[in-house]
């Protein structure tokens, strides 16, 4: 659960909703007794809402194909919905204690930084980025595996930072490529930047499912229609939830609730 909250999401704005959601619903088969209207509704304002969606789909499978218990095999794991590469080896990890080699943004700059000697991972090369991370977990051995991927990720987000990184007391100082180098600026190919969100169809589907959420009956499409001044956007932005299967429209079209 942790793992999906935590996609694209800080861990300040996840750590509130995380507690409450292993309150409601400790286990996958309670999530999945609960009723899809019930896990984006609980979502709240957390961001990516196709992802409160998985992760129900994830628990209904789980409870339906795994005996209610998280799979530790990488396949199954990866059959999930929402379930991609990074978060089926972070699950076999830190949940099972198997060594994978993790790849997120933070251990992706610490093995540009310390071994290539680069200021920037660059965009993400998911096959060259694994096996990076896999040729460092191969130096140590089998036992010390696991903590040194916990090491690696906590390393990046604490220590060698994207910005202002703290060289002065990390522990591989002395052994980071890029200090040997002097520290040269990043001159490869940069990440694209992401689009913003203000007057995004992003925002727009936010503004509709938060409507819907605090509504106990369905809400016509002109009423929810009105509450964004580009009409074409929202006609999108409300087509694209409906595709999502996180919203549905009554038999006329005429209105909408949240998917159950």
């Amino acid at each position: 659960m942790s793992e999906v909250m935590l996609q694209q999401t800080p861990v300040a704005r996840v750590e509130p909703l995380w507690h409450e959601w292993m309150a409601r619903w400790p286990t996958p088969s309670d999530l999945a007794n609960a009723s899809q209207a019930d896990a984006i509704t609980a979502w709240g304002r957390l961001g990516y809402p196709r992802r409160a969606k998985r992760l129900y789909d994830a628990a209904r499978v789980i409870a339906t194909q795994h005996g209610g218990k998280v799979p530790q095999d990488l396949e199954a794991l990866l059959a999930l919905p929402g379930i991609g590469d990074y978060t089926a080896r972070a699950i076999r990890t830190f949940a099972f204690g198997i060594p994978e080699p993790i790849v997120d943004t933070n251990i992706r700059r610490v093995i540009a930084r310390a071994v290539h000697g680069l200021g920037e991972a660059g965009p993400v090369r998911q096959r060259q980025d694994r096996e990076d991370v896999d040729q460092e977990l191969g130096a140590i051995s089998r036992l010390d595996q696991v903590d040194f991927a916990k090491a690696l990720m906590e390393l990046g987000a604490v220590v060698c930072t994207a910005r202002n990184p703290q060289c002065a007391t990390c522990p591989l100082s002395g052994h980071c490529a890029w200090q040997r180098a002097g520290y040269p600026p990043y001159q490869g190919v940069k990440n694209p930047r992401q689009a913003r969100y203000e007057g995004s169809d992003r925002q727009a589907r936010g503004v509709f499912l938060g409507e819907l959420r605090h509504s106990d009956i369905d809400i016509p499409r002109s009423f929810l229609m009105g509450l964004w001044p580009d009409s074409a956007q929202a006609t999108r932005a409300l087509e694209s939830l409906i595709a999502d299967g996180l919203i549905q429209e009554s038999e006329d079209g005429e209105e909408l609730r949240l998917a159950l």
